[in-house]
């Protein structure tokens, strides 16, 4: 998730608070946040995923490396109250997180083991969590060297602890993902079948977002007013551009070297641009009413000189379907692994019973016997 760190206090705790959230809590919710007592023994359960706790100490340290990190860059100081409920916010988000992972990692092994016996679930998930510990080391562990810029393991240790981790809380989340995935991936078609016809619907029930004005592409040379002493040491300046380009052959050359406007380091190119978005309302009806490339006349502005060449124009209308119709199936394809993942997770509920100080945040969830002042 990104955040504008914009000045004021507000903001700062706003943005936290709302980092594990669509939005911001509402009054009401703030109030409930607010009376939330997060545990402060690392050792305490926040949540039990079948026979898998999850403690304190796998949270809290990360969502506070994440508060100090913030905190860092505003250089703002947050009054303790609104700090309370943006941490106890970003404690549900990461909870919530954990409680998901875990519940597909305990899925994957009951696919994989099916009515076996208890010995033989717990020998099977042994068995599965050694091959990931292993990959861990031989393909994550050299990428998180990398990432940190080292290969002692002791100053790794302490980088990760900056951020409220360690090596063995990178192992455990490792695991759980690892086999979590493995898991979605064995229930998810991660290219499923969009029919043309369903891709026709959705082209024509959005016609209105494929419509577009008059586009062109251009070389543009510039000299500005504001460089010259006087006009006539600008329009000399524009003229000794436009010869050069027109007998050398490239605008796009003397553009990088000379001209005076945003794109002369790319030499002047102007990509698609539609009609009427230009500052300069004299550059715009010439570079929709010019020639194709030819080189224009001098055209005069407020701010400067020009000479442009348009490359290509496109006429007003409708994007055909032709052109947009790859975009539209890979966002009917995400809508439709999103759908099928939601209904994943809730029939997850159904077969991994969970325990959590946050219930209503984990559909199927239940309160975690001995916690009180929770969100129910």
């Amino acid at each position: 998730m990104t955040a504008s760190f914009v000045v004021g206090q507000a903001t700062l705790w706003c943005w936290l608070a709302a980092s594990a959230a669509a939005q911001g809590p509402t009054p009401e919710q703030m109030r409930e946040l607010a009376s939330v007592q997060l545990p402060d023994d690392p050792a305490a359960v926040l949540a039990v995923v079948g026979k898998s706790p999850i403690l304190a100490g796998e949270v809290l340290p990360k969502v506070d490396a994440k508060i100090r990190e913030v905190t860092a860059k505003t250089g703002q100081t947050i009054p303790e109250p609104q700090l309370k409920i943006a941490r106890v916010n970003l404690v549900r988000g990461e909870l919530a997180r954990a409680i998901q992972f875990k519940m597909m990692r305990e899925s994957f092994v009951l696919d994989q083991v099916g009515t076996e016996a208890a010995d033989k679930r717990e020998e099977a998930q042994q068995r599965l969590a050694a091959k990931a510990r292993q990959y861990f080391f031989e393909e994550q562990l050299p990428k998180l060297k990398e990432q940190f810029g080292t290969e002692d393991m002791a100053e790794l240790e302490a980088k990760l602890g900056e951020q409220g981790s360690s090596l063995k809380a990178q192992r455990r989340e490792f695991i759980d993902q690892m086999l979590g995935q493995l898991y979605v991936s064995s229930k998810l078609d991660r290219d499923p079948n969009v029919p043309i016809a369903d891709i026709v619907r959705f082209y024509n029930q959005h016609r209105d977002e494929y419509e577009r004005s008059a586009q062109a592409r251009w070389e543009q040379l510039t000299v500005r007013f504001d460089r010259f002493d006087n006009r006539d040491a600008a329009l000399e300046a524009i003229r000794a551009m436009g010869t050069e380009a027109y007998y050398g052959g490239s605008m796009q050359a003397v553009a990088r070297e000379k001209s005076q406007e945003p794109f002369a380091a790319d030499g002047g190119v102007h990509d698609w641009t539609p009609q009427g978005s230009l500052r300069s309302s004299v550059l715009d009806k010439q570079i929709f009413s010019l020639p194709l490339n030819k080189m224009s006349p001098i055209i005069e502005d407020d701010e400067g000189l020009h000479i442009v060449r348009v490359l290509e124009r496109r006429d007003a209308g409708v994007t055909p379907l032709a052109d947009v119709q790859d975009d539209i199936k890979k966002k009917l394809q995400y809508k439709i692994v999103a759908e099928k993942q939601e209904q994943l997770i809730k029939e997850l509920s159904q077969r991994v019973p969970v325990w959590s100080i946050f219930p209503k945040d984990t559909p199927g969830a239940l309160p975690l016997p001995g916690t009180t002042g929770m969100l129910r």
